[in-house]
């Protein structure tokens, strides 16, 4: 947790954080704010110059982001924006499995679902964030830990700079789960992708390998994370050597049938080491501690401007459809997912969804009795 203090009794300037340290917290769900030394290339501490580190603490819920954490999230990078003693912001999150997959399903099906003033109200926070991300006079790297999906992705393209483990994923959930991608990725996956694998990344809700993202230029740079003894093991799940099979590029795609189950069962018994992700997240920083901070914050935001310039045209329309939606297909696509548990499938059918409307039956408690799975047994 860190400490405000330091900044006006010890330097004499004024304390510019909108918050104290109340929107963060060490305790799951939650979002932690920690300061940490610029390591100089011999990995020495560099006196009073720092890296501000947002991590996502939410690990049992794959880091998804409550309302609360969202709080944080907008706390840590205002504060790592106003901090002259920071040189970058990293975004990242705990354990090994996920950066962050979006928005809490749980607290979206048990209290937003069918509540659309109230999650008009979650997503001017919600945008709050990421203009939060997109103004911090800052650098921002996202330091991907595992999965980045769905809204995890668009508030990850939000930052400046992605490094990966290589056996992250990325992309959307939206329109299989009742939503659409429209906090982030419908400005910023044409910008960073050709338009029609933008467009494809966005609606398909496929998952694409890092070594993919890597190759498509989405992410800077993707690292292995499991360590055998003294040697590093790439993601086994993934073709990692380019080769041309029916005339497309097969690297970085998702191996399949029984070379896809050993290397599931490899990856579950494999211990991860986050050295080298590391080791990168701390080059980078090097390299920005070593340049004029004015001008490299004008760099970085004149970059900026042209994702923030699609993001701020519909960020404000998005919001009210978003919230309009929580009374249909929202509705139905997070109670699908939240109850899967019950219902072992956490989607509906679609099938009997496009019958129905097709023949202008009404949204009712009938019809959503009659899409949603029943419980087993």
């Amino acid at each position: 947790m860190s400490d405000l203090s330091w900044l006006p009794r010890e330097s004499g300037l004024k304390d510019h954080f909108l918050w104290g340290n109340e929107h963060f917290s060490d305790k799951a769900p939650g979002v932690i704010f920690d300061k940490r030394p610029i390591k100089d290339p011999q990995g020495k501490p560099v006196k009073e110059l720092f890296s501000a580190w947002i991590t996502l603490n939410n690990p049992t819920q794959y880091n998804s982001y409550t309302t609360e954490m969202v709080k944080g999230v907008i706390a840590g990078f205002q504060r790592a924006s106003a901090d002259p003693s920071v040189v970058a912001a990293v975004f990242t999150a705990m354990g090994d499995r996920a950066f962050c997959t979006g928005g809490n399903t749980k607290e979206y099906a048990e209290y937003y679902g069918g509540r659309p003033n109230e999650y008009g109200l979650y997503m001017d926070l919600f945008n709050a964030m990421v203009d939060a991300i997109l103004g911090c006079k800052k650098p921002t790297i996202c330091r991907v830990n595992g999965m980045r999906v769905a809204g995890g992705q668009e508030i990850g393209m939000a930052c400046d700079t992605t490094l990966s483990s290589d056996l992250a994923i990325f992309g959307q959930a939206g329109p299989r789960h009742g939503s659409a991608p429209d906090g982030g990725s419908s400005d910023f996956l044409p910008w960073m992708l050709p338009m029609e694998l933008a467009m494809w990344n966005c609606i398909s809700c496929e998952m694409w390998s890092a070594y993919k993202m890597q190759r498509l230029g989405l992410i800077s740079k993707c690292v292995p994370v499991i360590r055998e003894s003294d040697r590093w093991l790439r993601n086994p799940a993934v073709v990692t050597e380019a080769y041309v099979a029916d005339g497309e590029i097969v690297y970085g795609e998702y191996k399949r049938g029984d070379e896809a189950k050993k290397a599931r069962e490899i990856v579950q018994k494999a211990k991860t080491d986050f050295t080298l992700l590391d080791a990168e997240v701390d080059k980078i920083l090097w390299t920005y501690t070593n340049l004029f901070p004015g001008c490299l914050i004008k760099s970085v935001e004149g970059i900026r401007l042209k994702k923030k310039f699609f993001w701020d045209q519909a960020k404000v329309i998005n919001r009210h459809w978003l919230a309009a939606n929580m009374n249909c297909e929202a509705y139905l696509g997070f109670n699908a997912f939240n109850t899967k548990k019950i219902t072992g499938r956490d989607v509906i059918d679609f099938i009997e969804f496009r019958r129905r409307q097709a023949r202008g039956e009404a949204f009712d408690a009938e019809f959503m009795a009659a899409v949603l799975a029943k419980p087993q047994g």
